[in-house]
């Protein structure tokens, strides 16, 4: 193809401390099928990514385990990349950044820094626990805020109220080590003058992340721009700062680092700067001041080039909630493993995933509904009983393809262009919805050729009507790749290929021998759920509530709880004819969206058959943490409504119910039958 794009792509770094778990797959696996599909159309894509190895948590569990650093974050980094592959995860390259690459281009980095002016030494006070003998970070001590009283807060933010301030103005600390109270000294520290570049900064955030997240993060240009502290005091693990003994980087300063650092162990250093690589940021938004504020300073600084774009995602939560280990939910890698197949998480996580930073809900009812009814039912059986019955009945060869089946094909491959934008835009759950609708056209062309009635009495027949619905099924495979790898390596072992690129979407195949069928997905079952849960639960009092945020973010307080609910005075009632004249109409959902500074509207984009697009604003974002997860489902509409203009646009409709394909149907029909007006399904 021409035009072959040049691109490196990161996810965040992982910490060394502890286990992957299911909401970090959240990322690993949205970068995984980005950099999938780029690979898939032909362009030059390399990911990197590496253990983030250094810092206070790593140097306290070394002295609790009694082992030294490099043996913890060792067995750490084959653990992770043990649960990384077992998820088809494929990095380019997985490393570390307790490396000489990394030491070296850290040292580098920071003298450029040094010699620009942008290094800074201040004297500052700083919480130091005589019983752990060091000085305390943020994250190791506890306290009341100073200014709302709110108790259990960090060193450096309150949950409660959202002030900052630094972990010395805290009332009554505590070490969340050893729980003795931290006393005050003076200490120096290496801190990083970010106000030089706050012009620089204002105008390179719109241009290389989302709205939503640069304008968040304007909002902190109304103010100066404060220093940032970039060194620890000894006894600290991590790379000892040049020219300043005692003083050893701070692990946010040398983590981001470790992206340049795999990327020249790979031997690729020089894609970095070269104007013709893209380079692109996944990470989650609890880390977005470090990529977007610091990161681009001190690459900007030291002459380095910086990330062309900065892609964000929300954080997961379960059933709704934030993950929890007294629930279950807390759920690792590992023991998802021991229960369901990572495709299962793969697709569903897809099906999910919209490109926004709204936090994702990986609801387990849903998860098994979706898992068996989409990937196995709808799209798994087009191959399954399609090659099993060609290899009972008709020797397992294919015919040509008819008109009928080349119909089929061209609808299919005509979808091609329409997915790729979806991929490109990281919009994966419409890309789903997309290679669903594919497969219930070929179901539907299936069960209109009815190749289990035509073997019986015209096996050619049946020949040429199978070979149309398994080429239909290897487009579809195709287009999946990305998402589910393994399985589309096995797809294509079915039709004796070794290789698929997005141009193999223009071949058919026609007139070969299948090879045997392989089991391509299996239907889980609530009771594999049911099992991890109880695998990872963990009993009321053993651990607190654990949500997928980094070192750099804390939990969120709990929402208080809602008032009892008081019954409303009904409205003056209406005439049964006045029901009759309601127009309900069924729509897919083509995008769903969150209206910018409102708590309650969603923006629909519906695809409404005959009467074209509509847009409908609808007052259900408390019922829908996830809207994207709307994306694909049907829903009855008001279509005879008056337009109505509203301060964020003209919404067309009302939207009275959402379900799952097929179920809006039955509910239009049970309105019908009440006695409402006209109703097409």
């Amino acid at each position: 193809m021409a035009g072959k794009r040049r691109i490196v792509v990161t996810s965040a770094l992982p910490y060394a401390n502890g286990d992957i778990h299911i909401g970090h797959l959240v990322e690993y696996i949205q970068t995984d099928i980005w950099v999938r599909f780029q690979k898939l159309r032909g362009n030059e894509c390399v990911y990197v990514c590496a253990d983030d190895t250094h810092g206070t948590p790593i140097m306290v569990r070394s002295r609790k385990e009694g082992l030294a650093p490099e043996a913890i974050i060792e067995r750490s980094h084959a653990e992770h990349v043990r649960d990384f592959s077992a998820f088809q995860i494929a990095f380019d390259n997985y490393y570390t950044t307790n490396s000489p690459e990394n030491k070296e281009l850290s040292e580098k980095i920071f003298k450029a820094m040094e010699a620009s002016g942008a290094i800074t030494v201040k004297s500052t006070a700083q919480l130091y626990c005589e019983k752990c003998k060091m000085f305390l970070p943020d994250r190791f001590v506890k306290g009341e805020c100073p200014k709302c009283g709110a108790t259990g807060q960090y060193g450096d933010s309150c949950d409660h109220c959202g002030s900052t301030y630094g972990a010395e103005e805290l009332v009554r600390p505590v070490c969340t080590t050893c729980g003795e109270t931290p006393v005050v000294r003076e200490t120096e520290h290496l801190y990083f003058e970010l106000e030089p570049q706050h012009d620089a900064l204002k105008a390179w955030i719109p241009g290389h992340t989302t709205a939503d997240v640069s304008n968040k993060l304007l909002e902190w240009f109304d103010e100066p721009l404060r220093p940032w502290c970039i060194s620890r005091d000894a006894p600290y693990f991590g790379f000892e700062i040049p020219g300043h003994p005692g003083k050893f980087f701070y692990v946010w300063v040398d983590a981001p680092i470790g992206y340049i650092a795999s990327l020249a162990n790979l031997g690729k250093f020089d894609m970095w700067n070269d104007p013709g690589v893209e380079l692109y940021h996944f990470i989650g938004k609890d880390i977005i001041r470090f990529h977007c504020l610091f990161w681009p300073g001190m690459l900007n600084v030291a002459g380095f080039k910086g990330p062309d774009k900065v892609f964000v995602h929300g954080f997961l939560t379960v059933n709704g909630e934030k993950m929890s280990k007294s629930k279950g939910t807390f759920i690792n890698a590992r023991t998802y493993l021991d229960h369901l197949p990572a495709d299962a998480l793969r697709y569903y996580y897809a099906a999910k995933i919209g490109g926004t930073t709204d936090d994702m809900d990986l609801n387990l009812e849903d998860f098994v509904q979706r898992v068996n009814s989409d990937l196995v039912g709808k799209i798994t059986n087009i191959a399954s009983r399609s090659s099993q019955m060609l290899h009972k009945r008709l020797e397992g060869r294919l015919g040509r393809l008819d008109e009928k089946g080349l119909a089929l094909v061209a609808t299919c491959r005509d979808a091609a262009d329409k997915i790729a934008k979806l991929y490109e835009e990281r919009k994966f759950n419409q890309a789903v919805v997309e290679i669903c609708r594919l497969a219930d056209v070929t179901n539907a062309y299936f069960d209109e050729v009815q190749p289990w009635k035509l073997v019986k009495t015209d096996p050619e027949a049946a020949r040429v009507a199978l070979t149309g619905a398994l080429n239909a099924f290897r487009l579809i495979a195709i287009y999946l790749k990305p998402i589910l790898p393994v399985y589309a390596d096995k797809a294509m072992a079915l039709f004796g290929e070794t290789a698929w690129t997005w141009d193999s979407l223009q071949e058919t195949v026609e007139g070969k021998a299948l090879a045997p069928y392989e089991y391509l997905a299996s239907r889980i079952e609530t009771a594999q759920v049911e099992a991890m849960i109880a695998s990872a639960l963990v009993k009321p009092g053993d651990s607190g509530e654990v949500s997928h945020e980094s070192r750099a973010s804390k939990n969120k307080s709990a929402a208080p709880s809602p008032a009892p609910a008081t019954a409303a005075p009904l409205k003056s009632e209406i005439a049964f004819t006045d029901f009759e004249k309601l127009d309900l109409r069924v729509g897919v959902v083509e995008n769903c969206e969150i209206v910018p500074k409102s708590s309650k509207l969603l923006k629909f984009t519906l695809d409404a058959g005959a009467l074209g697009k509509r847009t409908i604003f609808s007052g259900i974002r408390g019922a829908y943490p996830d809207p994207a997860a709307l994306v694909g489902k049907e829903v009855v509409f008001v279509a005879n409504l008056a337009p109505r203009k509203m301060s964020v646009g003209v919404s067309e409709g009302m939207i009275l119910f959402a379900g799952e394909p097929g179920v809006c149907g039955g509910a239009v029909t049970a309105l019908a039958s009440a006695g409402g007006g006209t109703v097409v399904s």
